[in-house]
């Protein structure tokens, strides 16, 4: 899986989505929004991680 900064990925074993911050060889830092509004921050390997796919709809709205 190839990865930048930008895309949107998730925890293979579920959660909320991350944004991609930095993509490296085997890791990625991410960065997400908590329910409170608080932003973290944290480096994962890329092996826990499945990437999100945009729905079509959503990249039209954004035109």
């Amino acid at each position: 899986m190839e990865l930048k900064a930008g895309d949107v990925v998730m925890l293979k074993s579920g959660g909320q989505p991350l944004t991609v911050a930095e993509a490296k060889t085997d890791e990625v830092l991410c960065l997400w929004m908590g329910m409170e509004g608080d932003l973290f921050r944290e480096t994962l390997p890329l092996a826990v991680l499945v990437q999100v796919e945009e729905d079509e709809d959503e990249e039209e709205d954004e035109e």
